[in-house]
């Protein structure tokens, strides 16, 4: 049987679905444990942990990456004026960059998000953790898709992300993508 509210399996004769709650009409078993209560991390939450990530992010992007590229400036700097064919080279180093803080950030996201942590450093100061529709951890491969759905959140001109406000389980458009919550620690 499948729940009406979230589609996600549920064994026969449950009063109520796994993930969401919702009620099925089926009979309890009487020796059933209540539920834990799930409190959603909403928006605001969210963002800040993003915040948090995305200094830590910053700076030990910037420690590994400057060096690489501040000398290949400083070299053509000291050349003298640059000629057009100087600044090929410069334009294609920095689109490396620009994959290497990508794959990065995926590897920092999805490994973090996958591991007993179940959340970034931003997350896990704040207390929040990444889990799948029936609060378990992801695997690395959900974690990858999250952040790689991340990508369409944020082409909706941010409304992805701002869903996380508004939706009945605080999700983001990468999280129902991805089949993922986001929980408050109580």
């Amino acid at each position: 049987m499948f729940c009406s509210k979230c589609g996600v399996t549920v064994p026969d004769g449950a009063a109520v679905c796994p993930a969401c709650g919702q009620a099925t009409g089926g009979v309890a078993p009487v020796y059933a444990v209540a539920r834990p209560l799930v409190v959603y991390a909403g928006f605001w939450l969210r963002f800040v942990a993003w915040i948090i990530d995305r200094i830590l992010l910053g700076v030990v992007t910037r420690l590994v990456l400057f060096p690489i590229f501040g000398f290949s400036a400083m070299r053509m700097l000291l050349r003298g004026h640059p000629n057009p064919e100087d600044l090929a080279p410069l334009v294609g180093g920095m689109v490396r960059l620009f994959f290497v803080g990508l794959v990065l950030d995926w590897i920092y996201y999805a490994l973090l998000e996958s591991s007993a942590w179940q959340g970034t450093v931003g997350k896990k100061v704040l207390g929040l953790r990444v889990t799948d529709l029936r609060l378990n951890r992801i695997s690395f491969g959900r974690a990858t898709g999250r952040f790689f759905a991340r990508i369409i959140s944020g082409l909706t001109l941010l409304i992805g992300y701002i869903m996380a406000g508004f939706t009945e389980r605080k999700q983001a458009l990468h999280d129902i993508i991805a089949g993922c919550l986001v929980i408050r620690q109580e």
